[in-house]
């Protein structure tokens, strides 16, 4: 049971990283896909929740969610320091990348 919970999670983490992508994608912002993962980050984690309380019924499954949801919020974490980063070179160096 653990595996398939494991998976799942990888799983999440993949899906909200591809549509961060493809928000950076769209508003050419860095900020804003990182915005977007901590969004998700919410969202996958209530329903990681959710699917973890119908599948194992207990009340501790919980954890599981806020779990997922603590890895996406240091993935959005990740992404919004590299988008300061960049923002920063930008700056120092006067090109665009």
């Amino acid at each position: 049971m653990s595996e398939f919970f494991l998976i799942l999670m990888g799983f999440f983490i993949v899906v909200a990283n591809i549509i961060g992508f493809i928000s950076y994608k769209k508003r050419k912002s860095l900020y804003f896909a990182s915005f977007t993962i901590l969004i998700l980050a919410g969202a996958f984690g209530g329903i990681g929740a959710i699917l973890a309380l119908f599948i194992i019924r207990d009340a501790f499954a919980v954890f599981y969610g806020l779990n997922l949801a603590y890895y996406l919020l240091i993935n959005s974490l990740i992404v919004f320091l590299l988008a300061i980063l960049v923002t920063i070179i930008k700056k120092c160096t006067g090109k665009k990348l």
